[in-house]
C-alpha cells in the first residue's frame, strides 16, 4: 500500500507563495500521474491540478496562471508551486493519483491565506 506524505503548508499573507511537496513510497506517479487536491472546511475535496499518466497537465480554472504542478519521477515526488495566493485558497491540500481508484489519503498539509 503506497504511503503519501504532503508537506510545505503554512500561514501566508494574500499575494504570497508556497511550495507544497508530496512524497510517495512507491513509483506510483510514474505510472498513473499525480493530482493535487484541496478540501476547505464544509466543502468537498476538489482536484486543483493534475499531471495525467500521459503527461498532460490540467488545472481547475480558479488556480490557472497561479499554481504550477510538477513531479520528479526519480524521487517519487510531486510539487505544487502556489503563487498569488488568495484567502479562498485556504484548505488542506492532498496529493494522490489523478483519477479513481484513489490510494489511501495522507494527512494533508494545511494552507492558510490570511492577513
Amino acid at each position: 500500500q503506497v504511503q503519501l506524505v504532503e508537506s510545505g503548508g503554512g500561514l501566508v499573507q494574500p499575494g504570497g507563495s508556497l511550495r507544497l511537496s508530496c512524497a510517495a513510497s512507491t513509483s506510483i506517479f510514474n505510472f498513473y500521474g499525480v493530482g493535487w487536491y484541496r478540501q476547505a472546511p464544509g466543502k468537498q475535496r476538489e482536484l486543483v491540478a493534475a499531471i495525467t499518466s500521459f503527461g498532460f497537465i490540467n488545472y481547475v480554472d480558479s488556480v490557472k496562471g497561479r499554481f504550477t504542478i510538477s513531479r520528479d519521477n526519480a524521487k517519487n515526488a510531486a510539487y505544487l508551486q502556489m503563487n498569488s495566493l488568495k484567502p479562498e485558497d485556504t484548505a488542506v491540500y492532498y496529493c494522490n493519483v489523478p483519477s479513481p481508484p484513489y490510494r489511501s489519503w495522507g494527512q494533508g498539509t494545511q494552507v492558510t491565506v490570511s492577513s
